[in-house]
């Protein structure tokens, strides 16, 4: 094959009219294993195909790319960053986007080596035209052109570069083309800070964090909406999160949820403020956000009783994640009424609520009755037998039947919240003494799809982690289930049929 890609090599490099060979060469190159690729190409034979660049004619500029995009990917790339850097900075500037896209890909490989950083910052001008790369129209660029300022701030020669150089000043220019620009630009600043203190510290010391939490008040809603996001994703990391702290951002969004109220645009940003604080919650400490921040759960309460479809998505998202975890359940139980009524409003939203609050509502349930063998505890599983108890009079009946309903996210939803109590002693006695339960959870026929035979098969999983399982269910509904798990999700019993002529 080696020869073969030769061959057509020169053949192209002598046709006036390329296209056939070209395409012989996408099928000869997409066959060969890399590694033949490997040992058989040099960058130095590819220079003809980067010149086949320079065309109007789409379908040779689009094999070209297929072409080059299969073998670049195993030149070693300080040695791509030696031979090919010319071509890379031209198709840069190119007119297709898909050749833009090729070239940041490439310079994402080169920059994420030290050698190849070395060969780059010889020619700064390429990083120039990365940055610029930012402001493009399409964002399939701009995200290629941030992946690869991302990774050529992975070391400190790549830091020093971008922030302490002219190259801050370019990134500056670029950030005051547009409102999207710059959050393109703060994107690429948070993708950075998250790696280390010390990216951080570059990013804070070159002003765009103090900048991007300005906005975080700005006159304009969509860009506090903005703001808000790239905040949340700062607060991802410890350094991050320890940072805002130290700048008093928990504080200003407390605040921030606290004057909404007399705020008429609110209902734009205040998922995103609980969200920010979901999130710190399960990062740190339940107990520690709720309690230093009773706004967010306060709101979070009032979010989930609202009748406005844009607020309850995320307060039902949130009562889950923080009902997730052990210490989260405690700091929900201590809320009494407040959350007894929010449990309520879920069960009812289950029910006969859009289809997408049902689901996120019983995705909430299932998480808020999740309780791990290793985590139980008699308080914990009297806790959880509550909740389950107090989602309708008849709770394993209002489940089941959401199960059977055909829809296949309401059934995987109910099916994980009887995945969820599975393992709880008190649910499997539940379980028992509702009259066809055992013999519905081993009936194969129940529930079509793969993503509903996965969910199914977990269900009798969960069931047998415990050990109370063989006890509570008894021998025979044991064997079934232990039968069922051998057998894996997707089994199909043989079934053998007669066919006799002339019947109907």
């Amino acid at each position: 094959m080696a020869a073969a890609i030769e061959r057509l090599l020169a053949e192209i490099a002598e046709s006036e009219d390329p296209i056939e060979e070209l395409r012989s060469l996408r099928t000869a190159v997409t066959a060969t294993p890399l590694s033949g690729l490997r040992e058989s190409l040099s960058a130095a034979q590819l220079g003809v195909i980067f010149s086949l660049l320079n065309t109007n004619d789409k379908e040779q500029i689009e094999v070209c790319v297929e072409i080059l995009g299969r073998v670049l990917q195993v030149l070693d790339p300080t040695h791509l960053a030696q031979n090919c850097k010319a071509e890379l900075q031209s198709g840069l500037h190119h007119p297709d986007d898909s050749v833009k896209v090729l070239a940041l890909t490439q310079i994402g490989r080169v920059v994420s080596h030290a050698e190849g950083i070395t060969e780059v910052l010889n020619s700064p001008e390429i990083l120039r035209d990365v940055i610029q790369c930012i402001g493009a129209e399409r964002i399939g660029i701009a995200k290629e052109a941030i992946a690869a300022l991302s990774k050529l701030s992975n070391t400190k020669t790549g830091l020093d570069a971008l922030f302490r150089s002219d190259l801050l000043k370019e990134l500056k220019d670029v950030m005051a083309i547009s409102d999207v620009i710059r959050y393109r630009v703060y994107e690429l600043v948070v993708e950075v800070s998250s790696v280390s203190p010390v990216s951080l510290g570059y990013c804070a010391n070159s002003s765009f964090i103090s900048q991007l939490l300005d906005e975080l008040t700005g006159e304009d809603v969509l860009v506090r909406v903005t703001a808000i996001e790239m905040v949340t994703s700062l607060a991802q990391s410890q350094h991050g999160r320890q940072y805002l702290s130290q700048q008093g951002i928990m504080d200003k969004i407390s605040n921030m949820i606290i004057a909404a109220d007399s705020d008429p645009f609110s209902s734009f940003y205040l998922p995103g403020l609980v969200k920010f604080f979901g999130n710190l919650a399960i990062m740190d400490s339940p107990q520690q956000v709720c309690e230093s921040y009773p706004a967010f759960l306060n709101i979070v309460f009032a979010m989930a009783m609202n009748p406005d479809p844009t607020q309850t998505p995320v307060a039902l998202d949130t009562l889950g994640l923080l009902g997730s975890t052990v210490e989260g359940k405690q700091v929900l139980h201590k809320t009494g009424e407040q959350f007894k009524t929010a449990l309520k409003r879920m069960s009812q939203l289950a029910g006969d609520g859009a289809t997408d609050l049902r689901v996120r509502s019983l995705e909430a349930i299932a998480q808020l009755l999740t309780l791990p063998v290793e985590q139980q505890t008699d308080d914990l599983l009297l806790l959880t037998e509550s909740w389950f108890s107090s989602l309708s009079s008849q709770p394993m009946e209002m489940i089941r039947n959401i199960s059977t309903q055909p829809f296949p996210e309401l059934h995987c939803c109910a099916l994980r919240i009887f995945t969820a109590i599975a393992c709880q002693g008190w649910a499997q006695r539940l379980m028992m003494s509702t009259p066809g339960f055992a013999e519905w959870v081993v009936d194969r026929s129940v529930g079509k799809g793969k993503e509903a035979k996965d969910c199914k098969f977990e269900l009798v999983g969960a069931l047998l982690s415990s050990s109370s399982t063989r006890q509570i269910f008894g021998a025979q509904n044991y064997l079934k289930l232990k039968t069922y798990l051998e057998e894996g999700p997707y089994y199909v019993s043989a079934v053998s049929s007669v066919t006799t002529e002339g019947a109907d």
